[in-house]
């Protein structure tokens, strides 16, 4: 099945509004827990980057789960940005947790040299995979840990549909659309190994973690 693009930014208030207040619990929860366990041991403190943040659910499960770190995120959405301040502050983590409207590639992102960089759902709205790499070779420190999740493209139009009905059926019809969507955009993990090799990141691996999932994790070439 051909990949299908999609609209590289969410800033439709209702559709933000629908996003941020679905119930993510079971990937959201999975992705942070997947990010602690394969790059252990990760330093007791450190700087932090989430590329695509979003509503910054993740970006708050994961600095939860790192207390001794501090945290960037940035979205091109300002919508979205304007969310995860809001969700942000209610949770007492704006000290550690600074959100950014910042559409990548960008002139220049918040810190040059991050210990840890994360994303996920980032890389199949993109116009060009490059970028999300790019970037990582960019803030990344050397030896700093990598860790991206994404949806894995289906086959079939038959196995597109096939999932919505599974994990989405009960959702609004915005979520329905923007699953599926999300789903024929999406990159399978050869393609995303391609991707590394062409990015001079081959050094980290990529994985198929559940049924629509990949994850590519492991550190930058350097000393730690």
């Amino acid at each position: 099945m051909q990949r299908i693009p999609e609209p590289e930014l969410m800033v439709d208030p209702e559709q933000v509004r629908a996003y941020a207040e679905a119930d993510f619990e079971v990937p959201h929860a999975h992705c942070a827990a997947l990010l602690v366990d394969r790059l252990a041991p990760l330093r007791a403190s450190g700087a932090a980057l989430d590329l695509g943040c979003g509503a910054a659910d993740i970006t708050l499960r994961v600095a939860r789960a790192l207390p001794g770190w501090t945290f960037d995120g940035v979205d091109g959405s300002a919508p979205m940005i304007d969310f995860g301040r809001r969700v942000t502050a209610a949770a007492g983590l704006e000290g550690r947790v600074r959100l950014h409207e910042l559409r990548l590639p960008a002139e220049a992102l918040p810190e040059s040299a991050y210990g840890l960089l994360f994303s996920n759902s980032l890389l199949h709205h993109l116009p060009a995979p490059e970028i999300l790499w790019s970037a990582v070779r960019a803030a990344g420190a050397p030896g700093a840990q990598v860790f991206v999740m994404d949806l894995q493209r289906p086959e079939s139009a038959a196995e597109v549909e096939a999932l919505v009905r599974c994990y989405a059926s009960e959702e609004p019809e915005l979520l329905r659309r923007d699953f599926e969507a999300s789903l024929f955009a999406s990159y399978r993990a050869g393609e995303v190994r391609e991707q590394l090799a062409d990015a001079g990141l081959d050094r980290l691996c990529v994985e198929v973690v559940s049924d629509r999932h990949w994850i590519a994790w492991g550190d930058l070439a350097g000393e730690a």
